[in-house]
């Protein structure tokens, strides 16, 4: 286990102070009940307060209440609690239907997470788990998730990085990326054959949530025994219906931006 860092632990405890308090405290009340010096808890609250994870109290300067980032931070967490549970009993619907493996994924950085996962129902099947990484450009929903960023965003995410292949079909230039990226937007599903597994070929769509914005990607990955062009046209179909299933148990209604 790592080093706490000091500095974080304290302003971490003049948040968690907040949970116990009436929804507002002074300076010198942090610095009674943390039993922190004067200085110290100036410069925290200044700092939380520069960040929006506190602000002052309209007619109360000396007061401070949480801010707006502690509740965007609170939304986002508990998004990703109804995206994991919702994703799960959708994937389980597409598997019923398609008798393959679904997945339900999110971006992270450069890498994709799966949080919800269906196997299929055939003796020969994709091999994976709920909560494994893997390189976004390796595969179908990181794609998808990568070109469904602002352009600003995916060049900070992307200048600089190596694309380290998983088979010999990964995409490992960034120009082939961005060209792929593109498809996927032009398309609105993205596939990948084989770039993460040698033997599985995979399509996925986007999952919105209620502002529209993607959050995550539903996929259904085959073996490529069982893989054909006319059966990547059937599955990106399921899958796209599949997200769209997901997107409004998200509160996204089909055909809003």
């Amino acid at each position: 286990m790592g080093r706490l860092v000091p500095a974080v632990t304290r302003a971490l405890d003049v948040l968690e102070l907040f949970l116990q308090s009436d929804g507002t405290l002074s300076a010198p009340e942090v610095t009674r009940r943390l039993q922190l010096p004067r200085t110290t808890v100036h410069e925290l609250l200044t700092t939380l307060a520069a960040r929006s994870y506190l602000v002052t109290v309209p007619g109360q300067p000396g007061r401070y209440r949480l801010g707006v980032r502690t509740y965007q931070l609170g939304s986002r967490y508990a998004e990703q609690l109804d995206l994991a549970a919702e994703g799960q009993q959708v994937a389980r619907e597409v598997a019923e239907t398609c008798g393959e493996t679904v997945h339900v994924a999110i971006l992270e950085d450069t890498e994709v997470i799966y949080i919800a996962k269906v196997d299929s129902t055939h003796a020969v099947r994709m091999v994976s788990a709920a909560g494994r990484k893997l390189p976004a450009h390796c595969t179908a929903v990181g794609k998808l998730l990568l070109a469904a960023l602002p352009e600003a965003e995916l060049d900070a995410r992307l200048d600089g990085r190596e694309l380290v292949a998983m088979t010999d079909n990964s995409i490992t230039d960034a120009a082939d990326l961005r060209a792929a990226l593109a498809a996927v937007r032009e398309r609105g599903v993205a596939v990948e054959h084989r770039e993460s597994n040698p033997d599985v070929s995979c399509v996925a769509a986007p999952v919105r949530d209620r502002s529209g914005r993607v959050v995550a990607a539903l996929s259904i990955s085959v073996p490529m025994i069982r893989w054909s062009e006319e059966r990547e046209e059937e599955l990106a179909r399921l899958a796209a219906g599949g997200a769209d299933a997901l997107s409004g148990r998200l509160g996204h209604h089909r055909g809003q931006a």
